[in-house]
């Protein structure tokens, strides 16, 4: 069994990285353009309303997220907030490509380059990760102790 959890922790802390990485690379790369990023989100048919609120809300959760990763006490809640943030991008990347007219792209760095077809692959499989991180990281209901996974 004590294989299991150190193949389950590694697995745990390789999500992490990618999560850490990713959110760090997203808000560094919106920080840079952040002029261009606000006014290709207020071009958003869906986010014109709140632009300003978006564009430094965004990138502060990514680090956030990313900086709460880091400390292990902070992990679960930390994946439950990566795995929200993920789902909301991935619906709306969804209602972008299927009911307007106009795509924005307020995408920076590398991700700019994927089509959006690929973005929502993209961020289907970074939802994945965040919920395999959540259910490695969540209490086990036969265990007494309510021990968590990396805890063994």
């Amino acid at each position: 069994m004590k294989i299991y959890n150190k193949h389950k922790n590694i697995l745990l802390e390789i999500i992490c990285m990618l999560f850490i990485l990713l959110f760090v690379y997203a808000a560094v790369s919106k920080f840079l353009i952040f002029d261009e990023f606000k006014i290709q989100i207020g071009q958003s048919p869906v986010l014109t309303a709140y632009t300003t609120w978006v564009a430094w809300g965004v990138p502060f959760i990514e680090i956030l997220i990313s900086l709460m990763l880091v400390v292990p006490r902070f992990r679960l809640p930390a994946l439950y907030a990566a795995f929200t943030l993920m789902v909301m991008f991935t619906t709306y990347i969804f209602i972008i490509l299927n009911f307007s007219d106009f795509i924005p792209c307020a995408c920076g760095g590398v991700l700019e380059k994927l089509s959006w077809t690929e973005h929502l692959i993209f961020n289907i499989i970074f939802v994945i990760l965040a919920f395999i991180g959540v259910m490695i990281l969540s209490p086990q209901k036969n265990d007494d102790t309510s021990k968590y996974a990396y805890d063994t």
